[in-house]
């Protein structure tokens, strides 16, 4: 039985089928590339960019209509899922630890967390100029350094000495790059698992 299609142009009895089921299939698979892609790049600046990925990949499995080889699986939003808590994880341990163990104030943590977002639009912005990596790196930089100026100041606004404000904020500045790096490493993973189980 011939599947469905979308009849583009008829002409002397004969059809052109310019959307077939597979080619809708993979115009939306191609389309979950790029927003999941987008996602990813959006934990840069602290947003919940891996639950994105989630969030974008469950509901392609719901809306999007496949054929018998076509389809992400449940058990890889699963996984993804998995992976985004692992991500969740790596930020959290890696971002506040450090500080914390230096003595931090909740005044240092909290201007950290935002010195960080502020921080990476800034550094995104500046090296915008600089094709495809120019803004990732920026953005992890300006974040690191933005928490560390975050850190420096919510420290001395309680009234820690230079030297302790020092040791607290590069602390911050450690915790925040490696929470970066870690949690956008693994949502690189997670996209191209997406990507993977979708077009293979």
């Amino acid at each position: 039985m011939r599947p469905a299609t979308i009849t583009l142009l008829k002409s002397e009895g004969r059809t052109i089928d310019w959307l077939t089921p597979e080619r809708f299939y993979y115009f939306w698979a191609v389309i979950l590339v790029a927003v999941n892609l987008v996602a990813w790049a959006s934990s840069l600046f602290m947003l919940p960019g891996n639950w994105f990925i989630v969030l974008f990949t469950a509901l392609f499995v719901v809306t999007v209509p496949v054929g018998d080889s076509q389809g992400i699986s449940w058990w890889v939003v699963l996984s993804l899922v998995v992976l985004a808590v692992l991500g969740e994880i790596l930020e959290l341990v890696t971002g506040a630890r450090g500080a914390a163990k230096q003595g931090a104030s909740r005044r240092a943590l909290l201007l950290s967390m935002v010195g960080a977002m502020i921080g990476s639009l800034v550094g995104a912005t500046v090296l915008m100029p600089v094709p495809v990596v120019g803004p990732i790196l920026g953005a992890i930089a300006g974040g690191a350094f933005g928490a560390f100026g975050g850190a420096y100041f919510g420290e001395t606004w309680v009234g820690k000495g230079g030297l302790e404000s020092f040791q607290v904020s590069k602390a911050a500045l450690w915790g925040r790059l490696l929470g970066t790096v870690g949690k956008v490493g693994v949502g690189i993973i997670m996209v191209v698992v997406a990507t993977v189980d979708s077009f293979f």
